[in-house]
């Protein structure tokens, strides 16, 4: 891992819940202090984008910064949700208040709209249970175009079943959510994710020629590429280790109650 230090992105402005840094014209990071994930402004030149809000509990200080960067919240065309986790989308239902577009992968969406609490990880923070709409379900290959940003949807499952990846490829921007972040730091596998999906999205990121790294949590990186090769790395000793964990648990005895509830339901048709 190189030893140099990493680009200092300029603070525009701090308040007690969170920061909003430049990432680059017209983008900013909006970081909060507590467990919610990283906001992204991106201020196109036909309409204006959010991906990912955080908590609810965080929205009045995302609209103070979205406020100083010019930006409230009623110029917010629509709202991109990574996955379906609430410390990423928990703010999202201000926005259908407001009528704001919401976006999300069509496993996402289908998890938020049935309010799946379980795939959205409700337990874990402390927020409203209150209906959050999807209005357009996104797939691989859209393109979801800003004016002066072009960002490519790419589904990048392994965090969870359903996450997205958006980059623009003109200008190297690569929004990663809990896919990659800085360091090689893995989100980790939740649910519906799998090691093996993990693995093959970082892969595929790995071939873009990406320049700044936009992840779900923590700071802003310029060395993707190295990111990214430190995560794989991570990602088969994880593999590895997992099958360790499978060997010592002794598997076949293990499974055998399974196999068995199978022969048992076969039994039904005759």
């Amino acid at each position: 891992m190189s030893e140099r230090k990493p680009t200092a992105f300029p603070i525009l402005m701090k308040n007690d819940t969170c920061s909003l840094i430049q990432a680059a014209d017209d983008v900013y990071q909006i970081r909060f202090s507590n467990r919610a994930a990283n906001a992204y402004l991106v201020r196109g030149s036909a309409r204006t984008i959010l991906i990912d809000v955080g908590l609810s509990s965080n929205y009045p200080a995302m609209v103070e910064c979205l406020n100083f960067a010019g930006c409230p919240p009623e110029k917010i065309d629509m709202v991109v949700l990574s996955h379906e986790h609430l410390d990423h989308i928990g703010a999202a239902w201000h926005f259908n208040e407001r009528r704001t577009y919401v976006a999300a992968h069509r496993l996402a969406a289908n998890k938020i709209m049935l309010r799946d609490d379980f795939s959205m990880l409700r337990k874990m923070f402390n927020e409203p249970n209150v209906p959050i709409n999807i209005d357009i379900w996104l797939e691989e290959g859209n393109l979801i175009d800003l004016g002066n940003f072009r960002l490519n949807v790419m589904y990048t499952p392994g965090h969870t079943s359903a996450c997205i990846t958006l980059f623009d490829q003109d200008k190297g921007l690569l929004f990663a959510a809990d896919t990659l972040m800085p360091g090689g730091v893995m989100g980790g596998v939740f649910g519906s994710g799998s090691i093996a999906d993990y693995i093959q999205s970082l892969e595929r990121i790995k071939g873009l020629n990406a320049k700044i790294l936009l992840s779900g949590h923590g700071r802003l990186s310029d060395t993707p590429q190295e990111d990214v090769r430190t995560a794989i790395a991570r990602s088969h000793g994880l593999l590895e280790d997992t099958a360790q964990l499978f060997d010592a648990l002794d598997a076949r005895s293990n499974f055998e109650p399974i196999m068995q509830s199978v022969r048992d339901l076969n039994k039904l048709d005759d």
